[in-house]
């Protein structure tokens, strides 16, 4: 019988997120700290806009690139928080959440051999998604002494004449790092100096806890050139609602639309009504959340600090990505043992490029209450490791 499987999917390692999260889910009075998800419900008034659309009836396939309203609604949002305009009309796509937009986005981009620039550690789709669009994945692996920012040395070192895409991911997913407009102002230099395009994966720009969160594709001459990509995820608690958009040069997301269109139709109808809603009258509910989450940074942070456990200091999404190289195990090693043996699940750097080894994700997208207990028990399995290197 001939092999029913696709080479290029057989070979995609599944997500090293997932691993940990299933042990947890089956082990009694166990905290998992390894989820990036929001602890906060929906604020009501954007589930009751999702709930009257039901009541309604509103319940029949959108346009393929969204609810007109919607769209509308978006740009309005990332002109007032990003000085950006664009065409609701043509330059503005609803997807399946950010993910589907990262998905189509490179395969709408990419032709087979096309090289995608991957800053890591980072978001664990955009390697498997551009292997499945033909591309072909280049890290480039940030390091702890720059804050794991991207520099334009790094960038530059990295692009071939086949270089295509640059994939921009902050603020950063696992390790919090932040782009500030003057370290975007030295990429965008050298993206515009190559010709190359940029997707930028801004799901987490509310929660910046250091300034504005700057968009590259508000700086000059980078609106042409950049796929910005958000949800509604993140910043509104909506992680369960599934939608996110993409906002670009519409000869690119012409491109994207009819991918979508064949494969999703669009996004869901519910969803999207909630969503106007979110935007228009969800400020303070993202100011609650990001005050809430600033607050447990700084808990985690000044914990490990008392520790003696070295952790850069994050600035963005909610996440603290402290190193463990002290200790002499993978970061595999140590989470495994920690959830065996103190009940807490991490996630390894590792889930998220080979150059996250001797450092751990944490997420602090949970209570002060359940971070407190888990501190607690990191603190403990920390002091006994130490105690063992000292025999």
């Amino acid at each position: 019988m001939r092999n029913p499987l696709s080479n290029a999917v057989t070979e995609i390692k599944p997500s090293g997120i997932r691993k940990f999260f299933d042990i947890v889910s089956e082990m009694k009075d166990a905290i998992s700290l390894g989820v990036g998800e929001p602890d906060f419900d929906t604020p009501w008034h954007i589930r009751a806009e999702g709930i009257h659309s039901l009541e309604k009836g509103k319940t029949f396939y959108t346009s393929n690139s969204g609810l007109m309203d919607l769209r509308r609604e978006i740009c309005n949002y990332l002109k007032r928080k990003q000085g950006i305009t664009y065409d609701p009309a043509k330059e503005v796509l609803i997807t399946v959440g950010g993910s589907e937009a990262i998905d189509i986005g490179l395969r709408a981009m990419l032709d087979p051999g096309d090289e995608v620039l991957i800053p890591q550690p980072s978001y664990v789709s955009y390697e498997p998604c551009t292997v499945l669009a033909g591309g072909v994945p280049v890290v480039i692996n940030l390091k702890a002494e720059n804050e794991f920012r991207l520099t334009a040395k790094e960038l530059e070192d990295a692009i071939t004449e086949k270089t295509k895409v640059l994939i921009l991911p902050f603020p950063n997913n696992p390790t919090g790092a932040i782009m500030e407009k003057e370290d975007l102002e030295a990429i965008a230099e050298v993206v515009i100096k190559h010709d190359i395009f940029v997707m930028s994966d801004e799901i987490y720009s509310e929660l910046t806890y250091k300034g504005e969160h700057v968009s590259i594709a508000a700086l000059p001459g980078m609106q042409e050139r950049t796929i910005l990509i958000n949800g509604f995820s993140k910043a509104y608690a909506m992680t369960g609602w599934r939608l996110g958009y993409a906002c670009g040069p519409r000869v690119i997301l012409q491109q994207m639309t009819k991918i979508h269109q064949f494969a999703i139709m669009c996004a869901p109808t519910t969803s999207q009504y909630a969503a106007i809603e979110a935007l228009k009258n969800g400020d303070d509910d993202v100011k609650m959340m990001r005050d809430a989450y600033n607050q447990r940074r700084r808990f985690l942070v000044n914990a490990f600090r008392e520790m003696g456990l070295e952790c850069f200091e994050p600035y963005g999404a909610f996440y603290v990505f402290p190193c463990i190289k002290e200790f002499g195990m993978t970061s595999d090693e140590f989470a495994t043992r920690f959830l065996e043996e103190e009940k807490v699940a991490v996630v390894p750097g590792t889930a998220f490029g080979d150059c996250g080894e001797g450092f751990l994700r944490i997420s602090y997208a949970y209570s002060l209450e359940n971070l407190k207990v888990a501190i607690g028990r990191f603190e403990r399995f920390v002091k006994k490791l130490r105690e063992e290197q000292n025999k």
